[in-house]
């Protein structure tokens, strides 16, 4: 069995806390490595080696920084098919879904190349008599992350890329259910220039986190997981003078007007509601057709076409739709909840309980599930699945569906799939989600846009990725400079003014 390591000022260092987790590959049910799982101690030993490197990668140019990130790029390239293979085998999702989790990743990679022009500050000449003011992005010093299993190399890179272009250095907290690629991203990253000290790879659990939140040199946490722990985090890092970024749960809406193209709405729902087993925080998990007939012909068009996925290993190359979830304990949990479904009073008309993929019977597959009739009161409804199932939610209006997107806790993205624009663009701008798609099933924004969502699905003032990503790793300082030449005008003890 594989013994994995922390990832240290450039080395694989051995854990010493003599705490491990298991490392499954979902699969085939069997564990495959373990990983160490940090003390306190032992972030404190990262922290120290990323303090010293920092000053002196902040004192760099922003085009000399951006350098390491063209060359990134074209490692990331180099590596895909590597870096996939090993995400697929931790993780379990296809292999290109797998590449897309890379890609999307690698795009703010790309993103950052373009820091010398992001981190310019701002300057007034002549302000006032013989008064100049200037505006500086300054680095904050020493930033961490916390990622999840989801992607595990998207989510990473979404953090340390631009924490590092503006001049940090980064402790990254991968998942301990798969951390080897974010370990290789660390590498790859100094192969590409980057000095050693300024990228840490910590693996751990919840001790790790909390000494990420208590330590005082940590400047900055940047978190993606379940409501529960952001709020957690959030909290905590906020008590502790720390700027932090923390994004939660969701339950993602997708309303299906009378005049949608339905086969466009079966295709979106398919992909977005089963791509990964569920498990993205933005996959679509309610659909809501609008009117009897719309429900009628949309469960008629999905239930042949969910019962005809195709779920295997990653290893089956293309001709699989969806691998196995990430663990046994996800299987259960998902399961329980179709159960609770039926017991509830939702008509169950694809039950994806019962699969067993032969020679693979130990690995942690789900069947595909549908629901229909499901009502905002059952825990189907509420509660975050992170599985392959779809409710449908009939509602009799457009208000009616409008209102239980509104109405949920979590606001992570949304979609209207609709041939109207005067409806897609009230949807638009009435509601009260963070990022909204047209016709699109997972509004997912590129590299220069943000990610963000709204209510239960995050907390903290700015987003992911984009404009928002060099505001939140860095600190603005403004300059106001005057150089006297003349006579004296002696003490002031009024308030200085421009006049």
């Amino acid at each position: 069995m594989q013994e994995l390591t922390h990832y240290l000022n450039g080395e694989h260092v051995n854990g010493t806390s003599g705490r491990f987790a298991d490392v499954y590959n979902p699969a085939i049910g069997e564990v495959i490595a373990r990983t160490p799982l940090a003390s306190a101690a032992e972030m404190d030993i990262a922290v120290k080696h990323a303090e010293a490197a920092q000053p002196a990668w902040a004192a760099k140019n922003p085009q000399r920084r951006a350098r390491v990130f063209m060359k990134m790029v074209d490692l990331l390239h180099r590596d895909m098919d590597k870096l996939a293979e090993a995400l697929s085998r931790e993780h379990g999702k296809t292999l290109p879904d797998a590449k897309g989790d890379v890609i999307r990743g690698l795009e703010v990679v790309e993103y950052c190349i373009g820091a010398p022009q992001l981190l310019k500050g701002e300057y007034t000449d002549g302000a006032g008599p013989g008064i100049d003011m200037y505006s500086m992005k300054q680095a904050l010093g020493v930033c961490a992350g916390v990622t999840p299993f989801n992607f595990p190399a998207m989510i990473p890179m979404w953090m340390f890329a631009p924490a590092i272009a503006c001049g940090n250095a980064f402790i990254l907290k991968p998942s301990e259910r798969n951390p080897s690629v974010p370990i290789m991203l660390a590498e790859l990253m100094e192969e590409a220039g980057l000095p050693k000290g300024i990228m840490q790879v910590v693996n751990g659990d919840k001790e790790a986190v909390d000494a990420i939140i208590d330590h005082p040199v940590i400047q900055s946490i940047g978190f993606v997981g379940s409501t529960p722990i952001a709020q957690y985090i959030y909290g905590g890092g906020c008590a502790k003078g720390k700027r932090v970024q923390a994004f939660g749960g969701a339950k993602n809406h997708a309303i299906i007007m009378p005049d949608a193209d339905m086969d466009n709405v079966v295709d979106a729902l398919i992909g977005a509601g089963y791509g990964a087993a569920g498990e993205r925080c933005m996959a679509i998990s309610v659909a809501v057709p609008v009117g009897e007939d719309t429900a009628d012909r949309l469960i008629a068009a999905l239930a042949p076409r969910v019962e005809s996925l195709k779920i295997g290993p990653y290893t089956s190359g293309d001709d699989v739709d969806f691998g196995p979830v990430i663990t046994a304990a996800a299987k259960e949990k998902i399961n329980g909840l179709v159960q609770s479904g039926v017991d509830q009073g939702a008509n169950l008309v694809v039950d994806g309980r019962g699969f067993s993929l032969q020679g693979y019977e130990d690995g942690f597959f789900v069947g595909a599930s549908l629901f229909d009739n499901v009502t905002t009161d059952m825990d189907i409804y509420k509660q975050e699945i992170f599985g392959p199932v779809l409710s449908t939610v009939r509602a009799k209006t457009y208000e009616e569906a409008v209102g239980y997107t509104m109405d949920h806790e979590y606001g992570n993205g949304t979609a209207i799939f609709t041939r109207d624009g005067d409806t897609a663009r009230d949807f638009a701008s009435r509601i009260n989600v963070g990022m909204v798609g047209v016709n699109v099933p997972i509004p997912v924004p590129l590299a220069y846009h943000t990610f963000g969502g709204w209510k239960k699905s995050a907390f903290g003032d700015l987003n992911q990725h984009g404009p928002d990503a060099f505001k939140f790793y860095t600190r603005t300082k403004t300059v106001t400079s005057r150089w006297p030449s003349g006579a004296k005008e002696g003490a002031n003890f009024s308030i200085p003014t421009m006049e």
